[in-house]
């Protein structure tokens, strides 16, 4: 009996959606309900990772995530947090591959607002603070809606480079007193 048990765990939780590609060995390790932080020389928070599951496969030491949540805290004022449905951990956590309804927030800041992009993908290589896309992304605070396709992102330094395409509109009635143009 507990061999069966055992069985039908494994066989429910490998179940996962394939997202990197066709040939996937079986998982040696499944985590629900995951945390992880990298601290910087003084101890304090650079980033941080959770996520609901996260599925390890020895045959490319790659970690799938389902519903990651990925904060940079580069910049200690205005945080940027990483959200999708799915994500990928490469072998050496130095590169993130977020899927799927890609949610990036900036906190508000002096008197700055909350600024938003969405895309489908972004690749991210947290050691040098870089998010980067080829796919189209619309970036949205209170007054202005911009879209474009791809995107070179510093979370450290909030520079931010679109590629092409790229259309804006600006609403100077939205804008925060003292900001309108």
């Amino acid at each position: 009996m507990t061999a069966l048990t055992f069985w039908l765990d494994r066989v429910i939780e490998s179940s996962a959606p394939d997202i990197v590609g066709p040939s996937r060995s079986d998982p040696d390790f499944i985590v629900k309900n995951i945390s992880a932080a990298s601290l910087g020389e003084t101890g304090k928070a650079e980033y941080s990772l959770t996520a609901a599951k996260m599925v390890h496969y020895p045959d490319d030491d790659a970690t799938l995530v389902t519903q990651p949540k990925f904060v940079s805290y580069g910049a200690a004022q205005a945080p940027v947090t990483i959200t999708a449905d799915q994500g990928v951990v490469s072998s050496k956590g130095d590169h993130v591959y977020f899927q799927d309804d890609v949610r990036v927030a900036r906190a508000p800041y002096d008197d700055q607002s909350e600024l938003i992009l969405r895309t489908s993908f972004l690749h991210v290589i947290p050691d040098a603070h870089l998010a980067k896309t080829d796919r189209k992304v619309t970036i949205l605070d209170d007054a202005t809606v911009v879209t474009a396709v791809g995107l070179e992102l510093n979370t450290e330094s909030h520079e931010l480079k679109l590629l092409s395409n790229v259309r804006s509109t600006y609403d100077p009635t939205k804008a925060p007193r003292g900001k309108r143009r």
